[in-house]
């Protein structure tokens, strides 16, 4: 049985566990300083250009680390009311940071200026928290993608302000793969100042990344991450699970390949009348309303999410290792739970 509710679900590839297993082969010194690591953050450096690595267990532990890069503790963080770091990460950026989020709706899971244009007046206002970062995911958690354009503007928007553009790149690999476009196009030529790059939804079995890019970022940033707990003395067997995602375009394949299986996905249910796909599928997520009384007996054969309890949206994620028979058996079973006449 494979999961449709998240890209946490699958396993590890199989070309990743041979790069931890090629780790396991000897003694290298520990905290970072070994080969492997050195090796991935040149990976790193050939896709990005310039660019300060710091490694993680998790994207909570990332972003908390990239988060207090940007700010002291009178600063504000500005995110969209469904961010991962407002909904999923239990007060971590705000209890590590001492700063204050301030979520806004965003019905597609964008910022744009004109969202976050009228929190400056209070900028230099001693009785307030000072806006400081824009904090984005990409993909989005509405499973959107910003293009480049949009990016762009808002970057440019953060910087003449006085504020850093954050992002949160637990599924970068999908947003890029989607946008068809290299790593550094869609993140340092826009402007972004700091991200995660996420590896435990494309196949690691543990591990994400802070990649700065920003000077100014750069001086306290070991320090963070050792205080965030985030320092493994074993560093070499995260660092080598990426030296293998980023080679041979293995990043892409399985994250082309996620995004494939949630296109496929939508289009098959698209011919379902009792259906109805809710938002843009950019990357590897579908969002829809089915039948209420369909969503218990299809989460006991495929386990997922009710995203939004309200209105029963619900969102179907794909892996690496969704396949073509997946899907298919998914939308049959579907069908069949809707309307058993049909099959």
């Amino acid at each position: 049985m494979k999961a449709f509710a998240s890209d946490n679900y699958s396993g590890i590839h199989p070309e990743i566990l041979d790069a931890i297993q090629h780790a396991n082969n000897s003694h290298e010194i520990s905290y970072g300083a070994d080969s492997f690591t050195n090796r991935a953050n040149q990976l790193f450096e050939s896709l990005f250009g310039p660019v300060k690595v710091l490694y993680a267990f998790n994207g909570t532990g990332a972003n908390v680390i990239a988060l207090k890069c940007c700010t002291l503790p009178f600063h504000s963080i500005v995110c969209t009311d469904s961010a991962h770091i407002h909904v999923d990460e239990c007060g971590a950026p705000t209890q590590s940071t001492g700063c204050t989020l301030i979520p806004l709706p965003s019905h597609d899971g964008k910022l744009t200026p004109e969202l976050i244009r009228p929190l400056l007046k209070t900028k230099g206002n001693v009785h307030h928290n000072q806006p400081k970062v824009i904090s984005i995911s990409q993909s989005t958690e509405l499973g959107t993608v910003y293009s480049l354009q949009e990016l762009k503007f808002l970057c440019d928007f953060a910087h003449t302000n006085d504020m850093y553009v954050h992002l949160d790149g637990a599924r970068i690999s999908n947003a890029v793969a989607a946008l068809e476009v290299n790593f550094k196009t869609a993140t340092v030529d826009c402007g972004i100042d700091i991200m995660s790059f996420g590896g435990t939804k494309n196949g690691l079995m543990i591990g994400e990344a802070v990649l700065i890019f920003n000077a100014e970022l750069k001086k306290n940033a070991e320090f963070y991450q050792k205080q965030s707990a985030q320092l493994f003395s074993k560093n070499r067997f995260i660092a080598a699970q990426f030296i293998a995602l980023l080679s041979n375009d293995l990043w892409f394949r399985m994250a082309f390949h996620a995004n494939q299986m949630a296109h496929l996905l939508a289009s098959e249910i698209s011919f379902i009348p009792e259906i109805k796909i809710t938002r843009p599928v950019d990357a590897n997520a579908v969002f829809a309303i089915i039948p209420e009384k369909a969503i218990e007996p299809l989460q006991k054969i495929y386990p997922f999410y009710i995203w939004d309890e309200n209105t029963m949206e619900l969102r179907w994620m794909c892996s690496f290792d969704t396949t073509t028979e997946d899907i298919m058996n998914f939308v049959s079973a579907l069908k069949h739970i809707i309307d058993p006449s049909r099959t």
